[in-house]
């Protein structure tokens, strides 16, 4: 079991490890930016995006200021603008940015998960689909600090990760950090966030099969 103590005391890998995770990760996506666009523009995430909307509130008027933290191509900052939200994106992949400031036509941020620059208490959601499990273990407290800040009070943040035994480390040209729902709560937890819900995805399959966990989090008031 994972000693829930470390994880308020992270100790940050050297700045070359975390430099070439980054560069190794994002060369990854940018070498097959297209091919990951069109394999994954179909792909339904309405479950994701309504829990997401639903924390926040449905009686809370649009637009609502939605953070899309690792938007790729720019898939699902195309839903929220359509549900009548104004959406930001941030990616680290240069040609995803391209990408999705194209297709949608939203204002989409350049920027490193491990070199963030987020606006203080501006968003009322940050939807974090599949993004957050590239960032090693040791980094996450930090990056999710810094979500928890450019939250307003009461904002939502929702985050689709592939789950496993808190395990960590390249896989396919990626890196990728595996958590169990008790090591996600903690970390969640020691950023300051309060759980609303949790699933696993896809919706439908048995327990085994369902290689996502989903989880909804608010900043307290």
């Amino acid at each position: 079991m994972m000693d829930k103590s470390a994880l308020s005391r992270p100790r940050p890998l050297p700045k070359k490890q975390l430099d070439a995770i980054a560069e190794g990760t994002l060369t990854h996506y940018a070498e097959r930016a297209d091919d990951f666009r069109a394999g994954t523009r179909d792909h339904d995430v309405s479950q994701n995006i309504n829990a997401l909307l639903d924390a926040i509130g449905r009686d809370q008027p649009a637009p609502l200021t939605i953070l899309d933290f690792g938007c790729g191509p720019g898939r699902d900052l195309q839903t929220f603008t359509r549900l009548g939200h104004q959406a930001i994106g941030l990616d680290g992949t240069a040609a995803f940015v391209e990408m999705a400031r194209a297709d949608s036509g939203c204002e989409v941020w350049l920027q490193s998960f491990f070199d963030l620059d987020l606006p203080v208490q501006h968003f009322d959601g940050v939807f974090a689909n599949a993004s957050l499990f590239h960032i090693p273990a040791s980094e996450l407290p930090r990056v999710l600090s810094q979500l928890h800040a450019c939250l307003k009070s009461d904002g939502v943040l929702f985050c689709s990760n592939p789950r496993g035994n808190n395990s960590e480390g390249w896989s396919s040209g990626r890196y990728g950090s595996y958590h169990d729902l008790e090591a996600w709560r903690s970390f969640m937890t020691v950023a300051g966030f309060v759980e609303i819900r949790h699933y696993y995805r896809p919706d439908g399959l048995l327990r085994a099969e369902q290689a996502w966990l989903a989880t909804v989090w608010r900043k307290p008031a």
